[in-house]
């Protein structure tokens, strides 16, 4: 297995934090709408939701909508409307260790892709973040996951060379990149898996 890790990097969004897109379009527009929108075929709310997790602003990317897809505008401003209704709750375990790794004092930092203007909700809502050491926040650096400079950044924040580093997602294309900058990489599917496969790495918990 190598080395043991000298740091861990964390997605949030269903790593950490428990985000479901359509409760917060529900919120605004229904469920029915909702599910609608997420199951159409010519919108795709995740490529969407991408440009502003890449540095475009809310304003910019709902003018997109209301050109493109008139449609669709309600509920994309639903979405952004609502958002902190999205933000469902912890995923169950993973603040546990998140804890246990602090504790430990294992290096530790977010790399999230997440909208500049909707990140504070998630500081303010969930304390153990915190525990971490810092936190990227894509649409703020203007460059998103799976692009590899995303992955250089936090390395180089951390002060530790990518290989000593091992990074978890819920996505199996950010954790292919992670491996492409030179990161350990584990697909996160629930915290329990994730510890068994930190502990199998050598990390205190």
């Amino acid at each position: 297995m190598g080395l043991t890790p000298a740091g861990v990097v964390w997605d949030l969004g269903n790593v950490l934090i428990d985000w479901q897109a359509r409760a917060a379009i529900a919120a605004g527009v229904g469920e029915d709408e909702a599910d609608r929108l997420l199951a159409a075929t010519d919108f795709d709310f995740l490529a969407f939701n991408h440009g502003p997790d890449s540095g475009r602003t809310w304003a910019e990317a709902i003018a997109d909508v209301e050109r493109d897809h008139p449609q669709w505008l309600p509920h994309v401003r639903a979405y952004h409307a609502h958002f902190p209704a999205s933000l469902v709750g912890e995923v169950p375990g993973s603040a546990d260790l998140l804890r246990d790794l602090h504790a430990a004092g294992v290096p530790m930092w977010g790399l999230t892709n997440w909208s500049h203007e909707l990140w504070p909700h998630a500081p303010q809502r969930f304390g153990f973040l915190d525990l971490l050491d810092g936190v990227y926040v894509s649409g703020t650096e203007g460059v998103a996951k799976p692009d590899l400079r995303a992955f250089a950044a936090v390395a180089e924040r951390m002060g530790l060379p990518p290989e000593r580093l091992v990074f978890t997602d819920d996505r199996a294309g950010n954790v292919e990149a992670a491996i492409a900058a030179g990161m350990d990489g584990v697909l996160f599917t629930d915290a329990a898996t994730l510890r068994t496969e930190l502990r199998t790495r050598g990390l205190p918990v």
